[in-house]
């Protein structure tokens, strides 16, 4: 009798035990979902930033940069001769930063009211000549660009190497007769690494930048003509605080060593 009773008493026991612990499993999903954090959906963002064509690999690796930093954030890149990026700004293409290689073509923005607070320098880039590798047409200097048989390319004065050579003809007094004038310095370069011209006037950077396949020649005449580029947020930007933080990032410590390791000196 007694081992009936203590096998009743076990019984008894292992029954309690198991439904505290149903009620357990049960109440445990639904005190556990409440307690654990809703995750934060990522914005899909696109920052629209508009620079000049000498700034077009610093500029794409920035971006990459950026958007590591901002997930979500992508950065559509339009790079053109800061002349042509006044134009589109002024005719209402939509951006969100811009970024020139002089501080002229800033001032029509900012002179008509387009950018929103002041624009801020962050670079500055020199004059050298680019040859085709091995320097056929043996150019030395600036004069030898006025050789007869030497087809020489140019920026278009409105662009900001076209104004730096355009400083550099007057102060010196040589006057070059170019083959072609072009609205971007990567269209010079591009003439000069194909052969189609025996020289062409670029920057430093974009001799640096194109390795082995053109050949740099430094004048002093270059110092008198150094380009300053400005960066600024454009005063209709949609995204005007990622627009700044951009901008804080190309002037900023990271920015500057980017720029500083593709040739651009300090502003």
């Amino acid at each position: 009798m007694q081992e009936r009773v203590v096998k009743k008493a076990v019984l008894a026991s292992l029954a309690l035990v198991g439904a505290i612990g149903m009620l357990a499993g049960c109440a445990s999903p639904s005190t556990s979902s409440g307690n654990e954090p809703s995750p934060t959906p990522v914005v899909e963002q696109t920052l629209t930033v508009f620079a000049a064509a000498s700034l077009k690999d610093t500029f794409t690796e920035l971006a990459s940069e950026f958007e590591k930093s901002h997930p979500g954030v992508t950065v559509s890149l339009n790079f053109a001769g800061s002349a042509d990026l006044v134009s589109q700004v002024t005719e209402g293409a939509p951006a969100d930063v811009v970024a020139f290689a002089d501080e002229k073509n800033m001032a029509k923005l900012s002179d008509a009211k387009l950018i929103d607070g002041t624009p801020e320098l962050f670079a500055s880039n020199t004059l050298e000549i680019a040859v085709p590798r091995g320097n056929p047409a043996g150019i030395t200097s600036f004069q030898d660009l006025t050789k007869p048989e030497a087809k020489v390319v140019i920026c278009a004065a409105q662009v900001p190497c076209g104004s730096a050579t355009v400083k550099i003809e007057q102060a010196t007094g040589i006057t070059l007769t170019p083959v072609s004038e072009e609205s971007a310095v990567t269209d010079v370069l591009g003439k000069v690494s194909s052969g189609e011209a025996d020289a062409g006037l670029v920057y430093v950077t974009d001799v640096k930048a194109a390795g082995e396949a053109v050949d740099g020649v430094t004048f002093p005449e270059a110092s008198g003509a150094v380009n300053k580029y400005p960066i600024g947020v454009v005063k209709a930007s949609t995204l005007p605080d990622l627009a700044a933080e951009f901008a804080k990032l190309v002037t900023g410590a990271d920015g500057q060593k980017i720029l500083a390791a593709a040739g651009f000196a300090k502003p």
